[in-house]
């Protein structure tokens, strides 16, 4: 099967054989925003709609969210926390045991609506959604840990101990790329501290969010604890950021909307944690096993039709092996299938919407221009059914040089460009030379290179002969330069973005003692 063809049907019929999406959600009916426990339209009266970005029918129509919508969530939560923070954090775990196992029994239901209002094909829809539960089933075991430190002090009889405080309300503003598995990353933590959440999530994905809350209703969490405000961030973001009664935002997108974010939190003291961008590399070597690294290329390049922080839209590769590696993936390249991703035979599922669509080939066009070698894709694909949706063919460049756009600005579609290098010490000068720091990998049999790019690249996550995406929630997240502002997600390091740490003293001497002040003895009689 070549380009031009695609992997089945791609009619609007897909979605579950009937008028529901899901989750109480009806084709073309008007969703809500929860605030305090009740789903309500927006004191604004505006509406938007979301749409599936393989068929370009309209899904569900949204109530558009205001400042108004945004401080009644904002009091609903700030409320909530009062006695919120009070419940024991096992307890809090057991209703987090409880969503995980809803999203367990309703994770097809979950996957095709994402399918249907994302894009991505079944299989990594499915992967999302397990994301999201094994997110929830590790912060909901940390509500028996929640470790703080007993630490022995500097004096005689008194005690010295740390321990989590929950912040207050989050607000925690979300991506479209991945609709659940992020969400999951803000709400788990911050609900097993004892936060409190109003969540903005992104306007392309607003039933996906929906689908994750309601789940967190049925599993018991109060009302007023979990709130959602769908709507602009030019509104709903702004207010939240604006808002004195949210202490802390959690923002995953742009580098361009996270410096805004950034901006706008110092100006109020705000705490906030930023996941942004990222020009991900994968690096082979001339002993690297090659048919190992086309697969990795392939995935980490064009999964998610390349729209991943950590997709890999640079491969450093040393000259020796690339003219094969040019060869081995423009002929994979090729047969890879664009289609609806509930069709079984798609590998490659539409970009989010026309809009990106367009971004996406302006700037294959644009790196053309400036020099890079085309090898295969470049184009909007419109033949037959994928005319209707927001298709772009998977895209190689070669000979790109390190400092190319196409080697530098992060596209977020299914691109990538191969940049030859002479040794390790070049790949990994080039792999550190870009405004990100996400993600990096290396493809060789040397275990001395393997060490030396360990220890020499300069990215928050380092894949050894694997490609750059694949995160495991159990370890932490995040980037370095433009790609984050040092916070993490998932793993311990998760916790850390929605506590502040308490330090106790336990004074048991029944006299006054001062720490650090030296102690004279008086003089003899």
């Amino acid at each position: 099967m070549t380009q031009t063809q695609t992997a089945g049907s791609t009619q609007a019929g897909h979605s579950n054989g009937h008028n529901g999406l899901g989750f109480g959600i009806e084709s073309g009916k008007l969703v809500g925003h929860l605030i305090g426990g009740h789903w309500v339209e927006s004191k604004g009266g505006k509406r938007f709609s979301t749409l599936n970005p393989a068929t370009g029918e309209t899904l569900a129509e949204l109530s558009e969210g205001t400042a108004e919508d945004v401080n009644a969530a904002v009091a609903a939560a700030r409320k909530a926390f009062e006695s919120w923070r009070l419940v024991p954090a096992p307890k809090r775990g057991e209703m987090l045991y409880r969503a995980g196992q809803i999203m367990i029994e309703r994770k097809e239901e979950l996957a095709r609506l994402m399918t249907q209002e994302m894009g991505k094909v079944l299989a990594e829809a499915r992967g999302d959604v397990q994301e999201a539960i094994d997110m929830t089933f590790y912060m909901a075991g940390e509500g028996r840990r929640l470790a703080g430190e007993v630490v022995p002090s500097e004096l005689p009889n008194k005690w010295a101990m740390t321990m989590r405080d929950p912040v207050g309300v989050v607000g925690a503003i979300t991506p479209w790329n991945f609709p659940v598995a992020i969400p999951s990353w803000k709400l788990m933590p911050a609900l097993i501290a004892g936060n409190t959440v109003v969540m903005k999530p992104a306007s392309d994905t607003p039933l996906c969010a929906i689908a994750l809350i309601r789940i967190l209703e049925e599993a018991g969490i109060p009302e007023g604890v979990i709130n959602i405000v769908m709507g602009p961030g030019s509104t709903v973001g702004t207010a939240l950021l604006e808002h004195p009664d949210v202490p802390i935002i959690s923002f995953t997108g742009s580098t361009e909307a996270g410096n805004l974010v950034a901006v706008e939190a110092a100006k109020r003291l705000k705490r906030v944690s930023l996941e942004m961008g990222g020009k991900n590399a994968i690096i082979v070597m001339d002993d690297a096993n090659l048919d190992l690294a086309v697969e990795g290329i392939l995935w980490s390049a064009f999964g998610t039709s390349g729209q991943r922080c950590t997709a890999a839209s640079r491969v450093i590769v040393q000259h020796g092996v690339k003219k094969a590696l040019e060869d081995r993936l423009a002929a994979r390249i090729e047969k890879l299938r664009l289609g609806n991703g509930l069709d079984a035979g798609t590998d490659i599922g539409p970009v989010i919407n026309k809009g990106q669509l367009k971004r996406i080939h302006g700037m294959v066009q644009d790196g053309q221009k400036a020099g890079s070698r085309l090898v295969i894709g470049g184009e909007i694909a419109e033949e037959g059914t994928l005319g209707n949706g927001a298709f772009y063919r998977p895209t190689l460049f070669a000979d790109a040089t390190p400092d190319s756009m196409v080697a530098q600005e992060e596209i977020f579609g299914p691109v990538t460009a191969l940049v030859p290098v002479n040794d390790l010490a070049e790949a990994i000068k080039v792999n550190n030379s870009t405004k990100y720091g996400l993600s990096s990998s290396i493809y060789t049999a040397d275990v001395n290179k393997a060490f030396q790019a360990m220890r020499d690249i300069t990215t928050g996550i380092v894949y050894i002969n694997a490609g750059t995406i694949g995160a495991e929630i159990q370890v932490p997240f995040g980037g370095t330069r433009g790609t984050g502002n040092g916070h993490r997600e998932a793993g311990q390091a998760g916790l850390d973005t929605f506590t502040e740490w308490k330090t106790i003293y336990v004074d048991y001497s029944g006299k006054l003692q001062r720490a650090q002040i030296d102690i004279v003895e008086d003089p003899a009689p």
